[in-house]
């Protein structure tokens, strides 16, 4: 499948932390072909591409399903929701904003309600997010009919192709990265490596990165890949702190990341030609690489970002070029690693 008809198809499955099942069947159906997949306990998408020997390496490639939304925490007398966040949710974003509630009736359109500016105060501060109301349209009693506390909402929007190679949707993080993953493993699928080769897709990441903790225990990995996005430049942002959008992948260094496997990653991209980036981090990554590393006796990991505009919206952008550079990368360190010695 090409690129973006590929990130179309992972950006239109609703897929708020804990409820990732819509994305885990489209990325499954995507892999299918790379090896046999499976569900964890906690809704990560898990496909072993080549078996791993017995005490032998075994590379884990991690990108996460979820996204951030918002969660029904009440619904009024009159019908409106009342909300809480679910991730990181950037509260400029949210006023005026379309979404879907995602019953168990199935989904249900609505809008995040403003205040005309007519009769707005003036002191300029934006409402919490337990002070916003979704409005679907309906009254009380046909509300709680169909909603219940617990749905979660997602943003909605229509993934577009802009200039060049930008494109831009919501949830592309880490769909972006979930893309990267499986064009890797499908390149490394007919590979004779003499590793194995596990993909997988988290759950929960944005509420505290439990599927991918939770998934490196149960498969014990020697090494890790994590794909996520990470800020690229936007006007009002400091140069020293993002990648730039078309620079190619940002191979990560950080205290809990193993450096020579950051800088194996960087000498193979400069023999392969692949333009690459730096992206130097004094704690933690913010990524499943956190709970990836710290996994059972420990995992030797790196971090492989995609720059992405405007983080944590429903216009979240980024350059189709970068994500295939990503997946060749990866793909390509793997066939470097431990290529040509068969299982």
């Amino acid at each position: 499948m090409e690129l973006q008809a590929m990130l179309e198809n992972l950006c239109a499955a609703p897929g708020v932390s804990g409820r990732e099942e819509a994305p885990w069947q489209a990325a499954q159906a995507l892999l299918a072909g790379c090896g046999p997949c499976e569900r964890t306990p906690l809704g990560s998408l898990v496909c072993r591409v080549h078996p791993a020997a017995p005490g032998g390496p075994h590379l884990l490639l991690n990108a996460h399903l979820d996204s951030i939304g918002l969660v029904v925490s009440y619904i009024e007398e009159n019908g409106f929701l009342r909300v809480g966040n679910c991730g990181g949710v950037d509260r400029s974003t949210l006023l005026a904003a379309q979404v879907v509630v995602h019953t168990r009736q199935g989904a249900l359109p609505g809008v995040i309600g403003t205040l005309p500016p007519h009769v707005q105060t003036e002191d300029g501060q934006l409402p919490k997010v337990d002070q916003l109301a979704v409005d679907v349209g309906l009254d009380g009693p046909a509300a709680r009919a169909q909603v219940r506390p617990g749905d979660r909402i997602s943003f909605w929007g229509a993934p577009r192709r802009l200039a060049g190679e930008r494109f831009t949707a919501p949830s592309l993080d880490d769909r972006a990265g979930c893309a990267a993953v499986i064009l890797a493993a499908q390149q490394l699928a007919g590979q004779p490596l003499g590793c194995g080769v596990t993909v997988a897709l988290s759950s929960l990441e944005e509420t505290g990165g439990q599927g991918a903790a939770t998934a490196a225990a149960r498969l014990a990995p020697t090494h890790g890949i994590v794909v996520d996005v990470s800020f690229a430049q936007t006007p009002g942002v400091p140069r020293p702190k993002c990648g730039l959008l078309g620079g190619g992948p940002m191979v990560g260094y950080a205290p809990i990341l193993d450096a020579a496997l950051s800088a194996r990653l960087e000498q193979v991209a400069q023999e392969q030609q692949i333009p690459h980036q730096v992206e130097v981090m004094n704690g933690d990554t913010g990524t499943d690489a956190d709970g990836i590393a710290a996994a059972g006796a420990g995992v030797k990991c790196a971090t492989v970002s995609i720059p992405l505009r405007y983080m944590h919206s429903p216009v979240e952008l980024v350059d189709l070029e970068d994500i295939r550079r990503t997946a060749q990368l990866v793909a390509a360190w793997a066939v470097a690693e431990f290529g040509g010695e068969g299982q």
